[in-house]
């Protein structure tokens, strides 16, 4: 019995990783899982072989691997559970934002449908987690993320920050210690040439930001459009 449920989160973890990545790069490679899971090659090129014989996944050499809608159906849940989860964490315990993903990933698997539903009403029915990525809604239909990053801004840039990535817990703690958060407003002072720092106006306070981060914060698509139309 605990093999199988180990190898059944493991199977969400393959599915949710996969649509995540889908999000975030399009084509999903088995080198791309790899690295995002911490695994080997080998491990992934397995499982992505048992994903595909369960009909949860398609996977051709050299065209990468696309969640079925079998397979999306689960990601999305558990995408749900772990957003929610982050949520609450955040806001009903307290728990810093650098730390609520790491434990949505030990829960994500093991919560009920109840205690799902539960979590969603005492929240509000919220729509976006501590970071800013949409929850999918309870018939698992979700909004298009914003693609526009903040690296990619121009002196004179008047921004609103939409979601910032959650995958580097030191990256979270700089990013919230100057004021880089969901909701924030920021004018872009300057851009250093040769991809060097943007100089940044959030609040009262004037920050330096390197491209690489910068590259982890998105703009609301509102704001970035407007900003090309000018």
């Amino acid at each position: 019995m605990l093999n199988e449920t180990v190898a059944s989160h493991a199977i969400e973890d393959y599915l949710k990783t996969i649509y995540l990545l889908q999000q975030d790069e399009g084509r999903v490679t088995t080198s791309a899982l790899a690295r995002r899971l911490g695994v080997a090659a080998a491990s992934v090129t397995n499982m992505v072989k048992r994903l595909a014989e369960m009909n949860l996944v398609r996977h051709a050499p050299y065209h990468g691997v696309e969640l079925l809608p079998a397979g999306e159906k689960i990601a999305l849940e558990v995408v749900r559970h772990h957003r929610l989860l982050e949520l609450y964490l955040a806001e009903a315990l307290g728990m810093p934002w650098d730390q609520v993903h790491a434990e949505a990933d030990r829960l994500e698997h093991v919560i009920s449908e109840d205690l799902e539903e539960r979590m969603a009403a005492a929240l509000g029915q919220p729509t976006m987690d501590p970071h800013g990525h949409p929850i999918p809604s309870r018939d698992l239909t979700v909004p298009e993320r914003s693609q526009i990053a903040l690296a990619g801004a121009q002196p004179r840039d008047v921004v609103k920050i939409e979601w910032v990535s959650d995958l580097d817990p030191a990256h979270l703690r700089y990013l919230a210690a100057i004021g880089l958060v969901p909701q924030a407003t920021v004018e872009v002072l300057d851009v250093a040439p040769f991809n060097g720092p943007l100089r940044l106006r959030v609040g009262r306070s004037e920050v330096s930001l390197g491209r690489d981060l910068a590259a982890e914060v998105f703009l609301s698509r509102a704001t970035a459009v407007s900003l090309r139309d000018t």
